[in-house]
C-alpha cells in the first residue's frame, strides 16, 4: 500500500511538505511548553542533560534492534 501519493516526476506534493513542517512546529512548540513547566525544569536540573542522554541510549539501541528484525 502506498501512503504518499506522488506526482509524475516522483516527488511528493507541496501539501505533504506543509504537513511535515507543521508537525515539526507542533513538536517544537509542545516541547517548549513542557520544558517551561517549573517542575520539569527542577527535574531536568537534578538529572542534567548528560545523565538524561546516558539513560536514553540503551532504549534507542533496543528500538533499532527491534526495527531491524
Amino acid at each position: 500500500m502506498q501512503i504518499v501519493e506522488q506526482n509524475g516526476n516522483g516527488t511528493g506534493t507541496d501539501k505533504e511538505t506543509l504537513y511535515m513542517l507543521g508537525g515539526i512546529a507542533l513538536v517544537v512548540f509542545g516541547a517548549g511548553l513542557i520544558l517551561s513547566n517549573p517542575t520539569v525544569r527542577r527535574y531536568m536540573g537534578e538529572i542534567g542533560i548528560g545523565g538524561l542522554a546516558q539513560n536514553i541510549v540503551p532504549d534507542v539501541e533496543r528500538y533499532f534492534k527491534l526495527r531491524a528484525m
